[in-house]
């Protein structure tokens, strides 16, 4: 009993200790911020939607790869009514690149709810944001810390990494335990009349300063001074992060089956990965050619000639797609058989949301896709 009780005790002083270190990072930190902020279009407008929009997006996606992509979704969708009545093949091909496709599903699911309980307002309460589909915690805090002023943490990757290193903490941030105890340590230290600059402060320290990959740059660090892992050089190995479980390997042959002016997509079933985008026809396993024209003239075409293309890969979540491809030329003809379309490759462009799973084969369609459309030439 008695030794239990002594960990109690130092338990409870560690807490203390990082409580005081938490609170003297505010002061610095928000000095920094308001000269070293990026300037980014959704800090220029900075309502519950816009913020909203913005998180979800940036999760998995770097900032700069995000903007277009921001850009083309709030012009095309400005609220949250026109989101919450967009037609889906038109929100998904809004959000073509980005990948994560339940997650643009999930914001139509509360973008309808908003729209019938809150007048078509986006709320700015924590626990209303966290009651809507697909919001989380961190999501719910940056959005009414940020739009609303609400004194809530937003604890992202970033964030974790920061207080990781300030407290020279070995636990493991992939639990979320770990981010829980997080939260309640930074919901005790946020300033109340600056609760959102304060989480930006500490996302924007994370992602340009104190970095995920190779040395943070301590030397532009505005709470070094603060900074346990800093003064030790424990950074190297903090913050902790359990090993992730091996993706699975598929291997999937890609046919660009294409005539004078048509190309073959097919859509994908309305459950499970991709679930309702188009994709160029595909099957398991490594075709050789001749297997490749047999599947062709299955698929109810008549081949003129084959080559083939470059193998490609592209890492889902859980599973890596290991891809090699085939053109296949074949006879005009009006319309494809069964499940799949012939239709003119600016109209797949223009209308049809394919992932960027298929954008090594893209460009045998003359076509961009994902993030390659914002590419200049």
């Amino acid at each position: 009993m008695a030794g239990s009780g002594l960990r109690d005790l130092l338990h409870e002083k560690e807490i203390m200790e990082e409580t005081e270190r938490l609170k003297r990072i505010a002061g610095p930190l928000l000095d920094w911020f308001a000269g070293n902020a990026r300037k980014l279009p959704w800090r220029e407008k900075p309502t519950a939607y816009h913020v909203w929009v913005s998180e979800i997006m940036l999760q998995q996606t770097r900032v700069e790869a995000v903007k277009p992509f921001y850009a083309r979704f709030t012009e095309a969708l400005p609220d949250v009514k026109a989101l919450a009545v967009c037609p889906e093949e038109r929100l998904l091909k809004l959000w073509e690149g980005l990948g994560y496709y339940n997650r643009v599903r999930n914001m139509q699911k509360a973008a309808q709810i908003v729209t019938e309980q809150y007048d078509s307002s986006m709320p700015c309460d924590y626990e209303i944001l966290l009651s809507l589909p697909g919001i989380g915690s961190y999501t719910a805090g940056a959005v009414a810390s940020i739009a609303g002023g609400q004194a809530v943490p937003a604890v992202d990757g970033n964030v974790l990494r920061v207080i990781s290193r300030i407290c020279e903490s070995e636990e493991d941030i992939t639990k979320q335990t770990v981010k829980r105890r997080m939260e309640e340590a930074l919901r005790k230290v946020i300033p109340a009349d600056q609760p959102g600059a304060f989480n930006q402060a500490l996302m924007e320290l994370g992602a340009t300063v104190c970095l995920p990959n190779g040395a943070p740059e301590c030397s532009r660090c505005p709470v070094l001074h603060l900074c346990q892992s800093g003064k030790s050089g424990s950074w190297d190995h903090i913050p902790v992060k359990a090993p992730k479980k091996p993706r699975r390997t598929e291997q999937r042959t890609v046919l660009v089956i294409r005539d004078s002016e048509h190309a073959a997509v097919r859509r994908r079933p309305s459950k499970g990965l991709l679930a309702g985008l188009y994709e160029l026809p595909n099957v398991e396993g490594y075709l050789t050619q001749e297997e490749a024209l047999k599947q062709t003239a299955a698929f109810g075409f008549s081949p003129i000639r084959i080559r083939p293309l470059e193998n490609a890969k592209h890492i889902f979540s859980h599973v890596e797609w290991q891809m090699k491809g085939y053109l296949v030329l074949v006879e005009e003809q009006e319309c494809a058989k069964g499940e799949l379309l012939f239709v003119e490759p600016e109209l797949t462009q223009r209308e049809y949301p394919i992932p960027a799973a298929f954008a090594a084969y893209a460009k045998y369609l003359k076509i961009r896709l994902g993030q390659d459309k914002y590419k200049e030439d």
